[in-house]
């Protein structure tokens, strides 16, 4: 038999293990730090070559020029220039400051230099497993959504306490996987039909 030693709770490690794992927003990063990058080459390129006499026109500054001298405020076209430019740039920040899916689970380790993780679909995988292993169930699957696991177990016949007996099963898995983060558990039995 296994002695299972039970793994102090240390904050300090909780939240090292959660910052390790927290997910990061590269891409939006990339793009908008590709795009700024540009935007200043052509400004300096541009101010380069007219500080020397000779400007590059990469741009149609004669056109943009005129165009905003005769436009008001007031235009159509110009508030709904406005509203697209303000659109892409909330949708920028958004995508920057909301956390996307976690890469990991982080799990309890008790020191803030060892941090482990799990895999969301290993977990989920575990889970489902666990539901299976209940009397009466055919299958079942299990998804995180947040912090919520819902697993969705396939029974024939009528429930008779198999959704309750799922639900306590997947508690005591997930109580053994030893999660950091707190999940609410969630069973929506199905028939087969």
């Amino acid at each position: 038999m296994t002695a299972v030693f039970p793994v102090p709770r240390s904050r300090a490690a909780d939240q090292a293990a959660i910052r390790a794992f927290r997910s990061h927003r590269r891409i939006p990063a990339i793009v908008a730090a590709g795009l700024l990058t540009l935007l200043g080459l052509l400004v300096a390129a541009e101010t380069i070559s007219a500080f020397f006499g000779h400007p590059l026109r990469l741009l149609p500054y004669d056109a943009l020029l005129a165009w905003a001298s005769r436009t008001l405020w007031s235009d159509p076209q110009a508030l709904t220039a406005s509203a697209i430019v303000a659109l892409v740039g909330l949708a920028a920040l958004a995508a920057a400051l909301v956390p996307g899916r976690p890469r990991m689970m982080p799990v309890h380790t008790g020191d803030p230099d060892l941090i482990i993780g799990l895999r969301p679909k290993s977990v989920t995988r575990a889970l489902a497993h666990a539901a299976e292993e209940v009397p009466g169930v055919l299958s079942a699957r299990a998804t995180l959504r947040g912090a919520r696991i819902i697993v969705t177990p396939r029974i024939e016949g009528p429930d008779d306490g198999i959704g309750q007996a799922v639900h306590d099963a997947v508690l005591t898995k997930l109580a053994a996987l030893d999660s950091v983060k707190p999940y609410r558990v969630i069973v929506n039995v199905r028939e087969r039909g």
